[in-house]
């Protein structure tokens, strides 16, 4: 029951700050706190087995790992943005070097099924054009691996 008193009064208080701003800068700050909420899927910097250079947002970046002794998934890029500033092109180039065991790197939007887009030892070069909602870019590393 606290759940519900607790976000009618964020409602509230929120329809209160946004009185008198126009139609933009309510989608914007909807944009924002809908943005705020899809980072919590990305995987922590602290519990990523590599090291991750974010780019212009969290869409964009760069990230190396070697996954020996892991196994797990790991969501490294992506968001929830209904308007993302820099488009909804997205242009990804991934070089996956498998040693020993399996590793895929995966696209996955909304409630859609995810979409591999690298599982061998390769390199994969696209642009993807992103749906509105959920769109996230991460890894799987099967326990068989190493």
């Amino acid at each position: 029951m606290k759940k519900i008193v607790l976000a009618l009064t964020f409602v509230l208080v929120g329809s209160f700050m946004l009185a008198g701003c126009s139609k933009d800068e309510i989608l914007n700050h909807y944009n924002n706190i809908v943005q705020s909420a899809g980072s919590i899927e990305l995987t922590g910097k602290s519990s990523l087995q590599g090291e991750k250079e974010k780019g212009i947002d969290d869409y964009t970046g760069t990230y190396t790992a070697d996954y020996a002794n892991f196994s797990g998934t790991e969501y490294l890029f992506g968001g929830t943005s209904i308007k993302r500033e820099a488009g909804k092109e997205l242009s990804i180039d991934c070089t996956l070097e498998i040693m020993e065991g399996t590793a895929k790197v995966f696209w996955i939007s909304g409630s859609d099924e995810a979409v591999t887009l690298i599982e061998t030892t390769g390199t994969y070069s696209d642009t993807i054009t992103l749906p509105d909602g959920g769109n996230y870019i991460g890894i799987i590393v099967p326990c068989n691996s190493v």
